[in-house]
């Protein structure tokens, strides 16, 4: 049966000594705590006596760990022979691990200041880190491509073949459906606010023009990067967590050509051809309001679009597709990577690709935008 831990002081000896008895475990560790408690702080030259010493677990070393201190515990071995070489080590472990563990985390308060100032801080590593991580993956992803394209047997045309149909060709129908519903907005709200102008009929031209350089690639590089970023970071991390990927490199494989280039190169052939059907959608959707509602007829608002939108705004929407994609694809592949091996992991990377994502389409567009209007195009 066990007995209850206790500390005594023995006034026996010259001078007294703290008398350590009983079993310190687990479950005793509430009335051991409370003893300790009661008693304060240990002086450093009081003697011990661990003779009647029973059971000692990490629970009961700890407490005595933190009552001894960490200077008490290394002259333990010395000044207290009865202490078998296993509980010393015990007690050493216990007492290296509590130096790196406060005895009670949070309790020292910080002004909210310095709160805001070391958030924003920690922030602003994070994103360096990132841009870190993303500009060397970037490079590692421009080398193994100048690798592989001289190389056509290390093509992997299947695999190129099968994300061109997921990431392109099943997205079709969501493409076309938003631009054309977009364009139809665009072209009720401009006819909305031209019409007390009397310039009904420029509402061609802010839709032609609006979706030829802008629209047309940043929705749907918005939504790709909503339904591809996270489809690409959800896999590569479920391979991650399964070791799959680990596997592959033990096969003599590499990651970066069998998973991420077939991705790429998709992406960058599928944007752009999805540009094109979102603009074509989208001026078909203002086509249509016109048609409906502002008596333009077809042959009209083809014509205006004919002889008055130069075909250089197609060009410049068509140009910044390929940059666009290569992002977004870069970013998907980079999150999984990073992924750890639990679904929480999994799933805050394919948010954080999203979001990255959108953030760097946004961004790379008012670039281009100020670089256009600069260059006069």
């Amino acid at each position: 049966m066990s007995e209850i831990g206790s500390i005594v002081q023995d006034t026996a000896h010259s001078p007294p000594r703290w008398q350590i008895s009983g079993d310190w475990t687990l479950g005793h560790y509430s009335h051991l705590q409370a003893e300790l408690s009661r008693l304060g702080t240990l002086a450093p030259d009081q003697p011990l006596d661990f003779s009647l010493l029973g059971q000692l677990d990490t629970a009961g070393a700890a407490l005595l760990g933190r009552w001894l201190g960490s200077e008490r515990l290394t002259s333990l071995a010395r000044q207290n022979p009865e202490l078998t070489p296993e509980r010393l080590a015990l007690l050493h472990t216990v007492g290296e691990a509590l130096q790196e563990c406060p005895e009670s985390p949070g309790a020292a308060h910080q002004s909210a200041a310095y709160e805001v100032l070391e958030e924003v801080g920690v922030t602003m590593t994070g994103l360096w880190d990132r841009g870190r991580a993303l500009l060397g993956f970037i490079g590692l992803a421009l080398e193994s491509l100048a690798r592989t394209l001289l190389q056509p047997r290390r093509w992997r045309v299947t695999s190129l073949v099968a994300h061109i149909e997921q990431t392109g060709l099943n997205a079709i129908p969501i493409i076309v459906l938003l631009t054309f519903m977009v364009g139809a907005v665009v072209a009720f709200l401009g006819a909305t606010v031209l019409a007390n102008f009397g310039a009904t009929i420029y509402t061609v031209h802010l839709v032609a023009f609006s979706f030829l350089r802008e629209f047309g690639v940043l929705l749907t590089a918005i939504l790709m990067a909503g339904r591809t970023a996270s489809a690409f970071t959800a896999q590569i991390g479920s391979m991650k967590a399964n070791e799959e990927i680990d596997a592959i490199r033990v096969l003599g494989l590499n990651p970066m050509e069998l998973l991420v280039l077939p991705r790429i190169l998709a992406m960058m052939i599928s944007l752009p051809i999805l540009t094109f059907i979102a603009i074509l959608s989208g001026i078909l959707g203002g086509g249509v309001v016109s048609a409906l509602m502002l008596d333009i007829s077809p042959t009209l608002f083809l014509g205006i679009l004919q002889s008055e939108v130069p075909v250089q705004h197609l060009f410049v929407g068509l140009a910044k597709a390929p940059f666009f994609a290569f992002i977004i694809a870069i970013i998907g592949c980079l999150e999984g990577f990073k992924s750890g091996g639990s679904a929480k992991s999994v799933g805050d990377h394919t948010t954080s690709a999203v979001v990255q994502s959108i953030f760097m389409v946004i961004l790379l567009d008012a670039l281009a935008a100020m670089f256009f209007m600069e260059m006069g195009w």
